[in-house]
């Protein structure tokens, strides 16, 4: 595991690395620059770079490059490389990952240096940007971003390497990602807030396998042990676990009566598709008032994908299992071209006692029919996690956005449920997903065999998913809903009920009742008969095509 990664929760992808060169290859100290600023009369606060480049007088300004160039040329004559860096460009040539040099020094002193190498050249590296290129020395980030349109990379991408705050500042500017080689005690790591900080070059090794694009196949062992050793497996009924070589898991059910099975795949592209992969398929498992137990998951990733972002979705998939008490153990994890995103494939296992298995088919005429929260709470989620930039140029502020991305903490029907089968008196429940309301209200009906009547008028919408929906022009009736449950109750209990999911903070209201026998939806509007609406695919479908 990465242990110095400061900025812990972010999946990263490396697919070049970019090194500074004196005093990051080769040894801290290697050249004194307060030598030469004596020499040049240069402020010991200013950069001598910055410093001749201020000389307006033009033979003075070729005098002084011609001193440090001279300067700098001696100095690496007499520097010694840095323990572990031919070891880390040769381990990181085998990752077939490219390679730069960007350095403030003059190519005659980086050659001069490398000299004193023992296996290790200019022709070692995919690209060389010197003070002699024609783009403006780090800190600018002209150099990463010129590195990153010739090598093809994307500049997140980029790794840079280096000891002292104009690496990490250059770094940053490009947006890349950046590792500080914290060997300066000038230099303070918090202020920087670099990705990584290292105190050895070989440090960088573990940060670059991570971060390097995996081949096609299995999840190499070596990386699955890593991340199932970060979980906990402390379920007693629990008697086989995830771990290499383990190909199915093994749960003891001798005090249940029924065990509840369940498989759904998130396959659209989420910052928070392990949440979704949980919630989703834990969701169906408490609709029949089981409680989920024990999950597995195929987890399927483009080719390309580092161990970093593989990672970053099995700890969210860990993590939302224990905060619910199922718990994650096993699957399958591969990367393959047969996906062009991640896509992961949920199977969850819960129990419940026969006499507490909530079926559908029990519902009766003159049910009332109680809904949850709003409609479409992880439409909004979604709309505002993968859609952000449309709904700030539609004049959406920041707060508004981060608004309905927080509804993604609103996507689990698994407490609304219980509190409805400890109520009692519960004769079907579904939830909403693909389709949203609308299409779960025709589900119910034809699973539970019963002609529905819905009251459109009391149908509960939050203002921010009306907003976004008159915005983007689509109906929120048919926009996916996890986070809402359909709940249908005897007469008798339906205010105890009511105040029960209330009284837990968990917003709920009644919008119809159970009819006679048979299949359809009778909406009224008001007092007024009108048109269930009916979507063939999911808006959110619709939106994203």
């Amino acid at each position: 595991m990465i242990s110095n990664l400061t900025n812990e929760g972010r999946p990263y992808r490396i697919s070049a690395v970019l090194f500074d060169f004196d005093g990051t290859l080769t040894q801290p100290g290697a050249l004194d620059f307060n030598i030469i600023k004596n020499d040049l009369d240069c402020p010991l606060d200013t950069p001598v770079l910055e410093y001749i480049e201020s000389i307006a007088d033009t033979q003075v300004k070729s005098e002084y490059f011609n001193k440090l160039n001279r300067f700098e040329r001696q100095g690496a004559a007499n520097s010694l490389p840095n323990p572990g860096a031919e070891n880390l460009v040769r381990m990181i040539q085998s990752k077939r990952i490219p390679q730069v040099l960007i350095t403030r020094n003059s190519l005659a002193s980086i050659a001069a240096a490398l000299q004193n190498f023992e296996d290790l050249n200019l022709d070692d590296f995919n690209l060389v940007i010197t003070r002699d290129d024609p783009v403006a020395p780090k800190p600018d980030p002209d150099g990463i971003l010129l590195a990153a349109r010739k090598l093809k990379v994307q500049p997140h991408e980029m790794l840079m390497v280096g000891d002292y705050i104009f690496d990490i500042q250059a770094g940053q500017n490009a947006g890349a990602l950046t590792a500080l080689l914290d060997v300066d005690p000038r230099i303070a790591p918090d202020d920087l807030a670099p990705d990584f900080v290292v105190s050895r070059l070989d440090e960088i090794i573990p940060i670059i396998q991570m971060g390097a694009p995996l081949p096609q196949g299995k999840l190499p062992n070596d990386l699955l042990a890593d991340f199932l050793n970060g979980f906990s497996f402390e379920d007693p009924d629990l008697l086989i676990k995830a771990g290499v070589g383990e190909d199915i898991a093994a749960a003891d059910i001798q005090n249940k009566e029924v065990l509840i099975l369940k498989s759904d795949p998130i396959t659209f592209a989420t910052d928070a598709i392990g949440h979704y992969a949980v919630l989703v398929n834990a969701n169906d498992i408490a609709t029949c008032g089981a409680d989920p137990r024990w999950l597995l998951t195929t987890l399927l990733f483009p080719s390309g994908t580092s161990g970093s972002e593989i990672q970053y979705i099995m700890r969210g998939l860990h993590q939302v299992a224990e905060q619910y008490g199922i718990t994650l153990c096993g699957g399958h994890t591969e990367i393959t071209d047969a996906v062009t995103r991640p896509v992961v494939v949920g199977s969850l296992v819960g129990t419940v006692s026969r006499e507490s298995l909530v079926d559908k088919k029990s519902m009766q005429t003159g049910d009332k029919i109680l809904f949850t929260k709003a409609v479409a709470v992880e439409g909004t989620a979604i709309i505002a996690r993968e859609m952000a930039d449309k709904l700030f140029s539609m004049g959406f502020s920041h707060s508004e956005v981060e608004t309905c991305r927080r509804f993604l903490d609103r996507i689990s029907i698994l407490e609304e449920a219980r509190i409805a089968c400890r109520v009692g008196g519960v004769s079907a429940m579904h939830d909403v997903t693909e389709g949203g309301l609308a299409t779960a209200v025709r589900e119910l009906s034809i699973a539970g065999h019963h002609r529905l009547r819905i009251d459109m008028g009391s149908i509960p919408i939050y203002p921010q998913t009306q907003r976004i929906s008159d915005k983007l022009d689509i109906a929120p009736l048919g926009l996916i809903g996890s986070g809402s449950l359909l709940i249908c109750c005897h007469p008798n209990v339906t205010d105890d009920m009511l105040a029960a999911i209330q009284e837990a903070g968990i917003d709920v209201t009644c919008i119809g009742e159970v009819l006679e026998p048979g299949e359809g939806i009778e909406a009224l509007q008001g007092l007024q008969s009108a048109q269930w609406p009916e979507f063939a695919v999911d808006e959110l479908a619709r939106l994203f095509a």
